[in-house]
């Protein structure tokens, strides 16, 4: 029997596909901003679908963005929506709610998947900070993802830690070139960046099941708890242009909960033991998974977080 932590799936796509409202450069975050009741109900569905981790939907609400597209001064008012509404949807779960973490959201700066744009280490740390400051006093955990650079990960690590609260990397990797991060560093470089900081767990994110896959070896070798989540694009080695959004890419065919829950399966069967989904994923995912692990036998336990 393996103890798993079973996460939420993907967000931005979702809450497009549910709203049908357009896609814009603010993505999710713009989604909250006109229809907020459809990111609760989300974070409720991916609960009562057996995820035990839900994200702050934060992910295009860090500054870099903001400033880009000229609304920097709603980054305040974001965070802290995106945080409340997390917590409604746990309230609102009731008994299914009881113990399930709520986890910060440090997303890649600016734009994912162009690690062109990611900062140094000591440029990205003040820049988490901000973000840090506005989610620590609501959420459980950090996670840092979609990292493409391994100076802007430890930066969004070091600035994490310093809430006190566990932290976990993720980094989107190659679809080309075997436990690569998109900046075309080894992802064992990666890990090795984090330096001391204290980092409870490792994963990979973004990338197709088939790349996550196959990371599974150089997460393993750290020793630190690991996982992945991937995403149900069709695969691509570099990112959409700046200013377009997520209409440039293309949905999988081939990667509905089933076909998904046995990737996730294989990477458990590696050992991972932090799994949940990414981009174009969906509580019914999460659904097949928690449907899987249950028959076979494994637990869906939350992380151990300090109160």
């Amino acid at each position: 029997m393996s103890r798993i932590v079973l996460t939420d799936g993907g967000m931005g796509q979702e809450l497009l596909a549910r709203t049908g409202l357009a896609p814009t450069p603010l993505w999710s975050a713009q989604v909250m901003r006109e229809m907020p009741e459809a990111v609760e109900q989300l974070h409720l569905d991916y609960i009562r679908a057996g995820a035990r981790v839900i994200t702050v939907n934060a992910y295009s609400a860090e500054p870099c963005r903001l400033q880009r597209f000229g609304v920097e001064d709603a980054f305040s008012e974001l965070q802290q929506t995106a945080c409340r509404l997390a917590l409604r949807a746990r309230d609102r779960a009731g008994d299914a709610g009881a113990g399930v973490r709520i986890a910060g959201c440090l997303p890649p700066l600016e734009w994912s998947y162009v690690p062109e744009l990611a900062r140094s280490q000591d440029e990205a740390l003040p820049i988490y900070d901000r973000v840090v400051v506005e989610q620590a006093p609501h959420v459980d955990l950090f996670l840092c993802e979609t990292m493409a650079a391994a100076g802007e990960a430890a930066g969004a690590a070091r600035a994490a830690a310093k809430s006190g609260k566990p932290v976990w990397v993720s980094w989107t990797v190659s679809e080309e070139r075997q436990a690569t991060v998109r900046s075309g560093e080894p992802l064992a470089d990666a890990i090795a960046a984090l330096g001391e900081t204290p980092v409870a767990a490792l994963l990979v994110n973004c990338s197709s099941p088939e790349a996550v896959g196959r990371c599974m070896t150089a997460l393993s070798a750290d020793g630190r708890p690991f996982g992945g989540y991937a995403n149900g694009f069709t695969p691509f080695e570099r990112g959409h242009a700046l200013g377009k959004t997520v209409e440039d890419l293309s949905s999988r065919t081939d990667m509905g909960p089933a076909a998904y829950a046995g990737h996730v399966m294989r990477w458990i069967g590696d050992g991972a033991t932090i799994v949940g989904g990414c981009c174009e994923t969906n509580p019914a995912h999460i659904a097949e998974i928690a449907r899987r692990l249950a028959e076979a036998g494994d637990e869906i336990l939350a992380p151990e977080c300090a109160p």
